[in-house]
């Protein structure tokens, strides 16, 4: 339960549009969403939000730098809230390099499980593109649905694609073919944050 914490938040421009940070009492990022603060108080329910861009500047720097193509990985703190399966499973997400993407089976077998509980455990990661969910996509490489839309998962995978990629894994799975001849994206109406 959230009654009582205080989050500080901000929202700012990307060029997915708008994002929003929320970091908790220690500075540790609880939460991220594309939109605004109704997104965020969704998700850290009962807690106070407080607009601070200054709490909030390290987390949101590396974002930026992440859209300018001038960062890959994310050293900030997290602090997300969720069993401990779901953390394991976004412990796991975090390993998938910038630019390569997984099936929810490759994740599932990473972590000893079935896809479907990590779908699941994918679908309620509350820090989305730090703990990158939008990288894990259906077996046949298909979207699959994103809390945001698919367009902005398309639009994040397409970002990730369209910078060099050095040193990759045996086994990555780079797409090679544009997302945008999977054909149109269609609105996703979910619960899933991720």
């Amino acid at each position: 339960m959230n009654s009582g914490t205080i989050y500080h938040i901000t929202s700012f421009q990307t060029p997915a549009g708008e994002f929003s940070v929320a970091v908790g009492p220690g500075g540790a990022v609880a939460a991220t969403a594309f939109g605004g603060g109704f997104e965020i108080g969704r998700m850290l329910r009962g807690a106070t939000l407080v607009a601070d861009s200054r709490r909030t500047a390290a987390a949101r720097g590396q974002v930026e730098a992440w859209f300018r193509g001038e960062r890959r990985e994310f050293s900030v703190k997290l602090a997300p809230q969720g069993t401990p399966f779901q953390k394991r499973v976004w412990g796991t997400l975090r390993k998938i390099p910038f630019g390569e993407t997984r099936s929810y089976g490759d994740v599932a077998r990473a972590v000893g499980s079935s896809p479907r509980a990590v779908g699941r455990a994918n679908a309620t990661n509350p820090i989305c593109l730090i703990v990158p969910c939008h990288r894990v996509i259906g077996s046949d490489g298909s979207l699959t649905g994103y809390a945001f839309g698919e367009e902005t998962k398309r639009r994040l995978l397409e970002f990730e694609l369209s910078k060099p990629v050095t040193g990759r894994r045996p086994g990555a799975r780079r797409q090679r073919t544009p997302l945008a001849s999977r054909g149109p994206s269609r609105p996703v109406r979910t619960r899933r944050r991720c």
